[in-house]
């Protein structure tokens, strides 16, 4: 019947006051609310909410980086705010260019902005990620969550920090901004011979479908046994019940095969890291180990070999004056 079809949360659990959750010493946290309109996604509770110390300066930096990137882009259009809004999703904050390689800090409008921001960036996101790894463990939780975090902490700094470094220039960054990011991505995959060639991509492509996939069939499951109590997961690990029993069936009817209702967590956690990890070693090999994937790909029998009805492709690495 419709309404059992639960896209929305039906029932919205609500106390005589807020959850505080788990005393722990020494910590102050801030007051809990209730949301009627978050509560038909998820919970309606809203906080409290700990920062810490980590957690403030996080987010001190991130704006600082933000406001260096938002300012610089609205110095681009001559400060008029109409300019800004309409063309705010082609504007960028570019990386140094070539000719000042490494340096530390180039003219301040010459790339010298996006290394400071970036580092504040940065810093940000590493500040915010100790700042999951200490509320976890303060908790008594495992750091799943952590790890998965640093797995797209690792994309990040390969693209913008790790692999620039190691081809010797800033220029290799990517710029911050919405369609330049969009465009260096197709202007780095055109230079290096179609990244859709590189095996490293493939493999986070693949994770990142079957994250999708995963998550998706997960979700459905749940939902589609909430009427026996499946949202009730650690209830259904432990004492195995009706709603489990029937989400089982379900999957062996149609697959064959089926996660337990325990097992499907790892399954999504492992798939969803190895997104951005697979990715990140695919970006930093490009142009470090493999100029050009597409040579690389008919070397290695994956990419067809094409008829010459133009030029010959020629690897820049044996190029005359290449790098030997």
């Amino acid at each position: 019947m419709a309404y059992y079809q639960n896209i929305f949360t039906q029932v919205q659990v609500r106390g005589a006051a807020a959850e505080a959750g788990v005393p722990i010493l020494n910590e102050d946290r801030s007051s809990a609310t209730f949301s009627y309109l978050l509560g038909r996604l998820g919970n309606a509770q809203i906080g409290p909410i700990y920062l810490g110390y980590t957690g403030l300066v996080s987010l001190l930096f991130g704006f600082i980086a933000f406001e260096i990137i938002g300012l610089n882009m609205w110095a681009s259009v001559n400060w008029d705010p109409i300019q800004f809004v309409r063309q705010l999703p082609w504007l960028a904050l570019e990386p140094p260019k070539p000719q000042y390689g490494v340096q530390i800090l180039p003219p301040l409008s010459e790339g010298g902005w996006w290394l400071i921001a970036g580092f504040f960036l940065t810093a940000s996101v590493l500040l915010w990620w100790w700042r999951v790894y200490r509320r976890a463990r303060a908790l008594g939780l495992g750091t799943h969550t952590a790890w998965a975090f640093l797995s797209a902490i690792w994309l990040y700094l390969v693209l913008g920090f790790i692999r620039p470094l190691l081809m010797g220039s800033w220029s290799e960054a990517v710029p911050f901004g919405i369609f330049p990011h969009l465009d260096w991505t197709a202007a780095f995959s055109i230079r290096y011979g179609n990244l859709f060639y590189n095996p490293f991509h493939m493999l986070s492509i693949a994770f990142l479908y079957g994250s999708a996939l995963l998550f998706a069939m997960h979700g459905a499951t749940i939902l589609a046994v909430g009427r026996f109590g499946g949202e009730r997961e650690i209830e259904q690990i432990l004492d195995r019940g009706t709603a489990s029993e029937r989400a089982a069936l379900f999957w062996r009817w149609t697959m064959g095969f089926n996660a337990t209702m325990e097992s499907i967590h790892r399954w999504a956690w492992w798939f969803a890291v190895l997104t951005p990890l697979t990715g990140g070693i695919g970006i930093l090999l490009t142009g470090t180990v493999v100029d050009n994937w597409y040579l690389w790909g008919v070397v290695h029998g994956i990419a067809p070999q094409y008829p010459h009805v133009f030029p010959p492709v020629v690897d820049p690495a044996l190029a005359t004056g290449g790098a030997q």
